[in-house]
């Protein structure tokens, strides 16, 4: 079957169209800034090399259409026409409890997504427009919708209730739901097929680790507990937001400094982090550099960056009453060696040790980067959040049990 795989954000869709006979990549690329006059879409022609075609697209229905237009474009498409496009995968952020796994998407449960907008009014509004975009433009075509948050539904509740009055749970959902969970998944799933091993017989430590991180512990092929919360600001230090703080600190600040809920908002999503309190930047790349230099500031957000996800696999491992493999993922997870070798640094009482002279030249690539003699694997995997996509689109609209 060929996919679609749309991720659409509030100004931006991102596609990648795959085959999944041998789930080949055959094209992908995305539409930014829609709604504003430099609007534009960045593909791969093809003979592979990269384009961008600027255009003036004022909602989401023109940016879907600017998408399937180059995917039939006769000099930079690769198919002839939006009939062999079988069915369109979308990454869905928030599902609630609602859903435990990825869904056909019919006119009730798009509106069971709609019901989640209090929980995600950044994201799944977004998610729904693009969902509204392809039905209007390929009436009758199969669409599948992927949560973010689904992986996470097996969590007992020990793992993802609050303490705080159990009324606003009951009334108002609040509680850990978790996301990144296509990727903890995936990787999961892939780990096991490297290292030959069953998921139900180990447990998992897995790590995505980008602009945004969370950390995922999976025992039996299930997610037990993860770091972010009923929404993404929670758990790991990232590149703009917070994770963890105390929300006595918040409150005081608000008095402090007379600011509203608004206010909050921007400052523990768009204004903490590494990006906080280095004063430099929320890239990674540009924190390693400064750190380099000898900036005290990207020095202390780095530290304090990378002891979180220690801390966290260390909690985990705890939880789950050991760990058999931890996994690295995401921009950060698979590329940049040396947070990986200071992670792990830590954890030598639990048995891992990492083969330095691998890790220092693994990027991007499924390598295990411990020992022989580690008593725990560690294992880099880049993420495909967009073929588990697929996958389940392919086997939902095939009839098959996910």
């Amino acid at each position: 079957m060929k996919i679609l795989v749309l991720n659409c954000g509030s100004s931006s869709v991102k596609y990648k169209l795959i085959d999944t006979a041998d789930e080949k990549v055959l094209a992908e690329g995305g539409v930014e800034k829609i709604g504003l006059n430099d609007g534009f879409l960045k593909y791969k022609q093809a003979d592979g090399n990269k384009a961008i075609k600027e255009l003036g697209l004022t909602d989401h229905k023109g940016a879907v259409k600017a998408v399937l237009d180059i995917l039939t474009d006769p000099k930079d498409g690769c198919i002839k026409s939006y009939s062999e496009i079988d069915a369109v995968g979308h990454r869905v952020v928030h599902g609630g409890e609602k859903f435990a796994k990825s869904v056909l998407l019919t006119d009730e449960v798009l509106q069971q997504v709609k019901d989640c907008y209090d929980l995600a009014p950044l994201h799944n509004p977004a998610n729904v427009t693009g969902i509204e975009a392809v039905e209007e433009i390929l009436p009758g075509i199969k669409q599948v919708g992927v949560f973010d948050t689904a992986f996470h539904q097996t969590m007992p509740a020990k793992s993802y209730m609050y303490a705080l009055p159990y009324k606003y749970y009951q009334e108002d959902g609040v509680r850990r739901y978790g996301f990144h969970g296509t990727s903890h998944r995936y990787v999961s799933q892939r780990v096991c097929e490297i290292l030959g091993v069953d998921p139900k017989d180990v447990k998992i430590i897995t790590c995505h680790v980008g602009n945004g991180g969370s950390i995922t512990a999976i025992e039996g092929g299930k997610s037990v507990d993860t770091s972010m919360g009923l929404t993404p600001t929670e758990g790991l230090m990232m590149g703009t937001r917070v994770g963890d703080v105390d929300p006595g600190a918040l409150t005081f600040l608000m008095k402090k400094h007379n600011l509203s809920a608004d206010d909050i908002q921007r400052l523990i999503n768009k204004e903490s982090g590494v990006g906080g309190v280095s004063g430099v930047s929320s890239d990674m790349r540009e924190i390693e550099a400064a750190v380099n230099a000898g900036d005290p500031r990207a020095t202390l957000a780095l530290d304090m960056y990378e002891q979180r996800i220690t801390k966290y696999i260390g909690a985990y491992a705890a939880e789950m009453g050991g760990v058999d493999i931890i996994v690295f993922t995401g921009g950060v997870g698979e590329n940049q060696t040396s947070l990986r070798s200071n992670v792990c640094k830590p954890l030598g009482f639990m048995g891992v040790k990492l083969n330095e002279e691998l890790n220092a030249k693994t990027r991007g690539t499924d390598t295990v980067i411990s020992t022989d003699d580690s008593k725990v694997k560690v294992v880099v995997v880049p993420t495909d959040e967009e073929l588990m996509i697929a996958r389940d689109t392919e086997a939902i609209v095939s009839g098959r049990e996910l």
